[in-house]
């Protein structure tokens, strides 16, 4: 005779698999929202000699690549709203750094123009970043590869804004994992590499 699982048994199964997946190490935002707060900590002995917060820093990172754009296509650019923008603008203008211009086609768009201090201060900035790669125990390669795949999952998930409350209705199946969301974001799995007898160099993500 065939045996039928008692309800209360696959309850309390339900239970800790729903139980497990609030597990806060298991949260992929909450390991993005760590690493930020931990690498943002890590730019404020680099920035603070030069006078700069990691904010400031960001702003002049796009004026280097383009001097003379608008306000609102820094603040796309960085994904800041105007009330965020535009004190950080105001700091660096008191501090010498940039001016706030008039657009003369259109009076009502602003744009951005390095200072003198301004340009020479990219010389002193570029030491920063070797040093934050240094920071990561990663070598460029894996930087490379992990900046390319959070700006896809970035991507991914400002295009699907609505996803999230759609998989919440009960016409919908349980939510699962974001990366699994997105097939760009998968790769296959390297074949198993034979067994070795020392261990990864330092200095690699592999070895963190």
């Amino acid at each position: 005779m065939t045996q039928r699982a008692e309800p209360h048994a696959a309850t309390a199964e339900t239970a800790d698999t729903a139980q497990a997946g609030l597990a806060l190490d298991r949260q992929l935002c909450f390991a993005l929202y760590a690493a930020s707060l931990a690498m943002t900590k890590a730019y404020k002995p680099l920035l603070a000699p030069l006078g700069l917060t990691y904010p400031q820093y960001l702003v002049l990172l796009v004026l280097w690549e383009g001097d003379g754009i608008t306000v609102s296509a820094v603040g796309e650019r960085l994904s800041l709203d105007s009330g965020t923008l535009t004190p950080l603008l105001k700091r660096l203008a008191r501090q010498g750094l940039l001016e706030r211009r008039r657009d003369t086609a259109d009076e009502r768009r602003v744009r951005l123009h390095l200072t003198a201090a301004g340009r020479t201060l990219q010389s002193e900035v570029a030491r920063v970043p070797p040093a934050m790669a240094s920071a990561t125990g990663c070598t460029l390669a894996e930087i490379a590869e992990l900046t390319a795949r959070l700006n896809g999952l970035r991507a991914h998930m400002l295009g699907a804004q609505d996803m999230p409350q759609m998989l919440l209705s009960p016409a919908h199946p349980a939510p699962q994992p974001v990366l699994q969301l997105a097939p760009h974001l998968r790769q296959t799995p390297p074949p198993v590499p034979p067994p070795i007898d020392h261990a990864l160099p330092p200095g690699s993500c592999s070895a963190a």
